[in-house]
């Protein structure tokens, strides 16, 4: 009974991912700006979830990677108003800022 994998949000504090006796922990990616917030949840949640039906594959190793895809995301739509930012971002960009996540937890992954 209950959930098998649980996912914190917290906001600018990151996100925790819960599985059995395993946890992941995911920062947010510091910014020198934020703009505005607004839809930053909305947004990690459409890269995640997103991550995953893309992947097919809901294995916690893969969450992991799916958290840090999201929490890249997130930190795109917080630098202008409203679906500006992500309007304007590329794969390479996505790239470059999950690279960013790569460097400041030390976390591998591919997209």
């Amino acid at each position: 009974m209950g959930p098998k994998y649980l996912i914190i949000k917290k906001g600018e504090h990151g996100a925790l991912l819960f599985h059995e006796d395993k946890v992941f922990v995911a920062p947010a990616l510091p910014l020198e700006e934020v703009f505005d917030p607004t839809g930053a949840g909305d947004t990690f949640a459409g890269g995640f979830i997103g991550y995953l039906a893309k992947t097919g594959d809901i294995t916690f190793e893969n969450m992991k990677t799916a958290i840090i895809v999201g929490s890249a995301l997130a930190s795109f739509c917080v630098e202008k108003f409203g679906t500006t930012r992500l309007k304007e971002i590329t794969k390479e960009d996505i790239n470059k800022r999950v690279q960013q996540f790569r460097e400041l937890t030390n976390y591998q992954t591919e997209l």
